[in-house]
């Protein structure tokens, strides 16, 4: 969006920051709770040399950004922080084996600095000292309007996706939409790959209860069965049937829903910001989930309980549904544990042995999976790299590399049978375990978004607070997180200083 052009939203924020610029000298200041300008982040005038910007962080370790470098930086994606920390290690290795050097080989005349939140830098630290990275890998569904919107670090990148030759037709669609339904009427990013959910299962407590394995294309009425079955006591051993994730499972239903009201603009006052939970589709999506947490004994605590979590012992939990990225690490993947941890996950290990297939499905012979958790490229308005960064991003989409990144145990947004095939080659870990159900089926597709405002609203509110704290049943549930819990939330947000 052009200065000329700016949203409501933008206004606010530029009212909001004139006295941090003063603060600054120019530079831009941001905290958690302010809003901010969606014009050009100044340079900082304190420069360590000619072209180099120092970058003071939490941790006081020496971090500068030179202007002939291609700045990088990754965020909200857990693999790419591991390594990181204050005792001087700088968390790299992930970045640099899936993209850094396959990017530095194909472009060697690109001068690649890549840092990832939090060590040593965080996004508020880049604003302040005013070095805003030239390319951003985030998660578009949540972090868009939570961070990079107000800090102005977004633009449509509709005109340069096409005059690159980038054919997002032939990406996941899914994410494509999922991006569009957070960009204000335009696209601010590209999908690079998906932490896909899929459905885990041990099979050491289907082989004790003699079991069959769920397969690809279960429905949820399958999967509600083999529930109740293997939630049971044996002897002090009390196990589980399933867990899923209530509020994962709302925000990125199999239908599509949106919660967001259609209106007249794509930037509603957040008075006007409407929603919708009570429909009949969204009643029926609902419904589905209460029965599980409903099953005697099989309360919710965390998905992560399949390996671990909140449960007096390892092992204990039948099936869940859980993130990809988990799968790597639950294989021990030393990309997707931190070296720390390796010892603890091998000793959990002992008591899972992997299953893995398709999530469950709303009915037979659907496909249709959650949207999509898409990790996202964005380009910075304030970017001096523009055209460069837009050449890696038309990279990363490329069969080459989307080969690679399945490679590394990641679905790729591009789904050709050299992308599906390379899946978990380069993980030896995954080589005992059948994956085949990780480019099953299709990412359900954002719809109804048009003309809508995204707010993180408070979903949980419906499972984990009025149905497993207060006892409610779902209608009313739904009804109340509706009327009164969501408008609450965007009254207390609005208070604060946030429009997102």
């Amino acid at each position: 969006m052009s200065e000329g052009n700016m949203s409501r939203r933008g206004l606010l924020r530029n009212g909001a920051l004139i006295g941090g610029l003063a603060a600054f000298g120019g530079a831009l200041q941001t905290t958690p709770a302010a809003a901010s300008s969606t014009t050009a982040v100044p340079r900082a005038a304190a420069q360590s040399a000619a072209g180099v910007v120092d970058i003071p962080n939490k941790y006081n370790v020496p971090f500068s950004v030179a202007d002939d470098e291609l700045f990088v930086f990754a965020a909200n994606f857990k693999p790419f922080e591991l390594g990181g920390n204050d005792d001087g290690r700088e968390a790299h290795r992930y970045f640099d084996s899936v993209f850094g050097d396959a990017i530095r080989a194909k472009f060697p005349d690109i001068k690649v600095k890549y840092a990832t939140w939090d060590y040593p830098v965080r996004y508020e630290d880049l604003a302040k000292a005013g070095r805003v990275p030239d390319l951003i890998l985030e998660d578009p569904r949540l972090r868009i309007d939570r961070d990079l919107e107000p800090l102005g670090w977004t633009q449509d990148i509709t005109a340069k996706v096409q005059q690159a030759g980038i054919d997002l037709s032939v990406l996941n669609l899914g994410s494509v939409e999922q991006i569009k339904s957070r960009s204000d009427g335009g696209l601010y990013g590209v999908p690079l790959w998906i932490d896909e959910s899929l459905l885990f299962y041990n099979k050491l407590i289907f082989d004790k209860f003699r079991v069959k394995y769920p397969t690809a294309g279960s429905t949820y009425d399958d999967i509600f069965r083999i529930a109740e079955k293997l939630t049971r006591q044996d002897g002090i051993d009390h196990y589980k049937g399933f867990m899923q994730h209530p509020d994962n499972y709302l925000a990125m239903n199999q239908l599509g829903l949106y919660p967001f009201v259609p209106g007249s603009s794509e930037q509603p006052a957040p008075e006007d910001v409407k929603v919708n939970l009570t429909g009949p589709e969204w009643k029926t999506i609902a419904n589905n989930m209460y029965r599980f947490l409903m099953i005697p004994r099989n309360n919710f605590t965390t998905v992560d309980d399949f390996f671990k979590g909140d449960m007096s012992f390892p092992g204990h939990l039948a099936m869940a549904v859980n993130n990809l990225s988990k799968l790597n690490a639950y294989a021990l993947s030393s990309y997707y544990v931190e070296e720390d941890d390796a010892a603890q996950y091998a000793e959990w290990a002992k008591s899972v042995k992997i299953g893995v297939t398709s999530m469950p499905v709303l009915s037979r012979g659907s496909n249709a999976i959650y949207q999509p958790d898409t990790r996202a490229a964005f380009i910075p308005p304030q970017s001096k790299h523009q055209d460069q960064a837009l050449d890696v991003i038309k990279y990363l989409v490329s069969e080459e590399m989307q080969t690679r990144i399945s490679s590394y145990g990641m679905k790729g947004v591009l789904k050709t049978d050299a992308v599906v095939n390379a899946f978990g080659t380069a993980i030896p870990e995954l080589a005992a375990i059948d994956t085949s159900a990780v480019y099953w089926g299709e990412n359900a597709v954002i719809k109804n978004y048009q003309n809508t405002e995204y707010w993180d609203i408070p979903l949980y509110k419906v499972f984990r607070q009025h149905v497993l704290k207060d006892g409610m049943d779902v209608n009313s549930s739904l009804q109340v997180t509706e009327q009164v819990d969501i408008p609450d939330y965007i009254k207390a947000q609005v208070a604060r200083g946030l429009t997102w």
